[in-house]
């Protein structure tokens, strides 16, 4: 039974869409087969780098059950973000081992294997350039050779030869921060590897050609970003694209793009029949769009009481072979790597790096997880140059209220430093669990973190239907993180009176729903939750004006409760809702609302920011983590003791949901911080390519985490809540990879840290992490130099 505040708005709803997913009876776009319906296949490249000289389908066409194929002259465009870098086929040149060269279409799925098997292509070697290392050393081969042609989607970003997009961020006067006589400078570097979503349904998409119209049923996050790539690539009007999402199994940023629509579009309309495209998890492990590999540099100048006076960073993001989502992600580093701590001036420069491997995308917290596991273990050192406790510096230099951002923006409220004081109350109500680790090496750490929600635009329609129940409209998908089918059953019955239980949420579908940005960074709650409390506040003013005319009193001593319209403070008066509908649909017609929602962002400090698609943070949201470890000194073993976690919501709407998230996020944080790596092998392939290699957080490896969630922060968020699903992510590695530095005293500069890595470290053979790519004069390297501020 769910539980209500006296507000009537948080509730511990439970999942409307739980048992029906238990027994396995949601249908994803995976189990989807409409009648005559085509499988596809997709030929890619074997090798990294190559020159095309031909491709010949003779063979493939006159193979068993073949309907159609498709190569890059049936889609010669180029999409992105940013930069209009990446071809649908490769056209021409090859430049991942994985791309797509041509999409067959037959009557089963063997026989489209085999067709694209047969499709003779004939290549040129190329030598690859597959490290940052080798992409940026002097003389390396272009990936892309003709980069000064390709259409600017976004200006202001700084490119040149490999380095596809550099955001810069410049405040105050480092120079002279770091050339002070009273200051301590501390440098560090880190690295770390690619993770993959492992999202258990795999890409996946259903297209069909109709009376002119591609309808496209797919698994994405994105359906309107879906709609008009695919328009834009297939050259016909956006309006031509009609996109449905069913219930989507699991994304975590992997479905933010579009990938594999066209190639299905394409089939259908040259066979004439539906096609259906579904990845392989082979397919999903070498192309899936990891968070990235990364190597970061910093150095801090601080004083001996622990002011920090200056910061300069640079941070090298392997985009692989197209910009993509990594163009974009160049402006997070601003807000995570710039976060958490005050500084007095601050230089960033963030560089997406072109190279000939398997493209990189957006992923949970995106590139906020490895810059708050550098900046934690960075000040680390700086506490161990100053001999100053980690949270007794903590609370002198976290981000509090009037205090500023990377890029000027002006924070309020002392929130992390108030966070920080839960957290102590939580560590003292649970003993440490030290007496655990028995022989083992033992350390613990508290770390924090800062997130962002990016808001953009949203729209949203409400239909309120004759017994009294409604059906909300949006773009929005529900992705499994619960926003769909909890929080905005919850909004929009709490501004009607009803219960969210008779609130009916459509599936995403663009010819319905008007335009939204997507699902992602948190913001479906806020921007979805804003523009359905518009639309609410639509059918609201429509039920009341029609129940005064019924009650013979004014609209505003009405109110909506319990599913009635009543007078204000006589309970039990007034009519229901459905009768208040059914009158208005005969005097002035359905009830139907509709609303919107965008902010426009907070700016930067003028001439601050250069690059960036963000200039600061439209909604901050803070966490603090705690982690005790046990470490085996003859394996390299990391045990996880305990794990807290103090997260900054907003306003908890549905607390049982948002504690599901933060257990998810800290799952799959302790998975990177732990174990998941990809690598690249000397042919460009990623080395782990099914699940028996690629090692993930099995169930004997979840943590149960003690929770604390700070509410009151400022949000401009519906009803003052704020994105939970995203946050829980960020601090895992950085709370794993400090406590265990306390516990084998060893400088731990990169991640996962597997036992073999571990046990390296305790034995002296771990090499230091440098970074000689980015040379001692890096800045005078960058691209972009803002005017200092």
């Amino acid at each position: 039974m769910a539980t209500a505040d006296p507000s009537g708005v948080v509730m511990n709803l439970p999942r409307r869409d739980a048992r029906d997913k238990l027994l396995g009876r949601t249908r994803y776009t995976v189990d989807r087969m409409p009648p005559r319906m085509l499988h596809a296949a997709v030929l890619r490249s074997e090798v990294a780098s190559a020159r095309i000289i031909r491709i010949d389908t003779t063979r493939a066409r006159q193979m068993p059950g073949v309907r159609a194929i498709a190569l890059a002259e049936d889609a010669p465009g180029m999409h992105g973000i940013g930069i209009a870098d990446h071809p649908l086929f490769a056209s021409g040149v090859i430049r991942f081992h994985g791309e797509q060269i041509a999409a067959v279409a037959a009557d089963t799925y063997e026989q489209a294997q085999a067709a694209a098997r047969a499709i003779e292509v004939e290549l040129e070697p190329l030598p690859p350039v597959l490290t940052m290392a080798d992409a940026l050393a002097p003389g390396a081969p272009l990936v892309h050779p003709d980069w000064k042609s390709y259409e600017i989607l976004f200006e202001g970003g700084a490119r040149g030869g490999n380095v596809a997009w550099e955001a810069t961020v410049i405040r105050g006067d480092t120079d002279t921060a770091f050339a002070r006589d009273d200051v301590v400078i501390v440098e560090s570097c880190f690295r770390v590897g690619r993770q993959n979503h492992v999202s258990l349904e795999a890409r996946a998409v259903i297209a069909t050609y109709e009376d002119g119209r591609y309808h496209i049923e797919t698994s994405t996050q994105v359906p309107w970003t879906v709609r008009n790539m695919t328009a834009k690539l297939l050259g016909v009007p956006a309006s031509q694209v009609h996109v449905t999402v069913p219930p989507v199994g699991g994304a975590f940023g992997q479905k933010f793009d579009c990938t594999l629509e066209p190639y299905a579009a394409i089939l259908a309309r040259k066979s004439g029949q539906p096609v259906r495209l579904v990845y392989s998890r082979q397919e999903e492990m070498l192309t899936c769009l990891c968070r990235e590999n990364a190597d970061i540099k910093i150095r801090s100048a601080v004083t001996e009481k622990g002011e920090i006076v200056g910061r300069e960073a640079v941070v090298l993001m392997d985009c692989g072979a197209y910009g993509g989502e990594q163009i974009f992600l160049t402006t997070m580093t601003a807000h995570t790597l710039g976060g958490n701590y005050k500084l007095g001036s601050i230089k960033l420069a963030t560089r997406a790096i072109y190279t000939n491997t398997p493209p990189n995308g957006a992923f949970r917290a995106c590139n906020g997880v490895y810059n708050t596991f550098a900046l934690e273990r960075h000040t680390d050192e700086i506490c161990e140059a100053i001999g100053m406790d980690p949270l007794e510096f903590k609370r002198r230099n976290v981000l509090g209220d009037g205090d500023l951002g990377a890029t000027g923006q002006v924070f309020e409220g002392d929130v992390l430093g108030s966070m920080l004081d839960r957290m102590e109350r939580l560590r003292e109500k649970s003993p440490s669990k030290k007496h655990l680790a028995g022989d083992r090496l033992y350390g613990r750490a508290t770390v924090v973190g800062t997130w962002f929600i990016f808001v953009g635009p949203s729209t949203a329609t409400i239909n309120l239907n004759a017994d009294g129940s409604a059906t909300l409209i949006t773009a929005g998908v529900e992705l499994g993180q619960g926003t769909m089918v909890q929080a905005l059953p919850q909004i929009v019955a709490h501004e009607l009176g009803i219960h969210p239980d008779d609130i009916i949420v459509r599936n995403a579908d663009t010819d319905a729903a008007g335009f939204d940005l997507g699902v992602g960074g948190g913001r479906t709650t806020v921007s979805v939750g804003a523009a359905s409390v518009a639309a609410a506040a639509d059918v609201r003013n429509k039920i009341l004006n029609i129940a005064s005319e019924l009650l013979q009193t004014r609209p505003e001593r009405l109110v909506l409760r319990n599913g009635r319209v009543e007078i204000a403070g006589i309970e039990g008066s007034g009519t229901t809702i459905a009768k208040v509908v059914q009158r208005a649909h005969q005097v002035t017609g359905p009830v139907v609302g509709s609303g919107s929602f965008t902010n426009p962002g907070v700016p930067a400090m003028p001439g601050c920011a250069a690059g960036h698609f963000i200039d600061a943070i439209d909604i901050p949201v803070f966490n603090v983590h705690d982690c005790e470890v046990a470490v085996d000194p003859e394996t390299g073993h990391v045990e996880i003791l305990s794990y807290k976690v103090v997260q900054d919501v907003g306003r908890a709407l549905n607390p049982r949901a948002i504690h599901g998230q933060i257990q998810g996020g800290v799952t799959q944080g302790l998975g990177y911080a732990l174990h998941e790596e990809h690598t690249i092998g000397e042919d460009g392939c990623i080395r782990q390519d099914s699940l028996e290699t690629y090692r993930v957080p099995l169930a004997l490896d979840t943590v149960p985490v003690e929770i604390d969630l700070y509410e009151g922060a400022p949000s401009i968020g519906p009803l003052g809540a704020k994105g939970a699903g995203e946050v829980p992510i960020m601090n895992p590695p950085a709370a794993v990879a400090c406590a265990v530095a306390r516990a084998t005293g060893c400088r731990v500069q990169q991640t996962p840290l597997t036992p073999p890595r571990v046990l390296a470290h305790l034995l002296g053979r771990e090499p230091a992490v440098e970074l000689p790519h980015i040379a001692d004069n890096w800045w005078d390297n960058v691209l972009t130099k803002p005017k200092t501020q």
